[in-house]
């Protein structure tokens, strides 16, 4: 089975806020976030550690070199910022934060080709340099 393009990529892990409502980090309120992975943006929102600002954002819990292997360390946990960003054409539909997470770490945009090329996404027939 092919590699999905995120697992190669985790862009968007080191190049937005990822703030949310506190209450995502609240298990009595349903939330699952650890709270010991954000700090406070305002009496409503808090962050993802390193997602707050300057210049080169990371996320704490994005594990691995961006455009190389990337994943989320709390992936069944990450937030609705997190789960609501959705891939470049994976649904049939462009996404402009993706291609603006991909293009600020040089890694081209994702293409509809991109999950219709059966030997998956990133796929080249040159061998990848050392």
């Amino acid at each position: 089975m092919p590699e999905h393009p995120c697992l190669s990529c985790g862009a968007c892990c080191a190049h937005f806020r990822v703030a949310f409502h506190w209450s995502e980090t609240e298990p009595f309120m349903g939330g699952a976030t650890p709270a010991s992975l954000t700090e406070k943006l305002d009496p409503h929102r808090v962050a993802m550690r390193g997602t707050r600002g300057g210049h080169a954002p990371r996320c704490v819990s994005l594990q691995g070199e961006v455009g190389v292997a990337a994943n989320c360390g709390i992936y069944e946990l990450r937030p609705s910022p997190c789960r609501e960003l959705q891939p470049a054409w994976e649904n049939g539909e462009p996404s402009p934060q993706c291609d603006r997470a991909r293009a600020a770490h040089g890694l081209p945009a994702l293409t509809p080709e991109t999950w219709n090329d059966p030997h998956g996404p990133g796929w080249s027939p040159l061998p990848r340099s050392a």
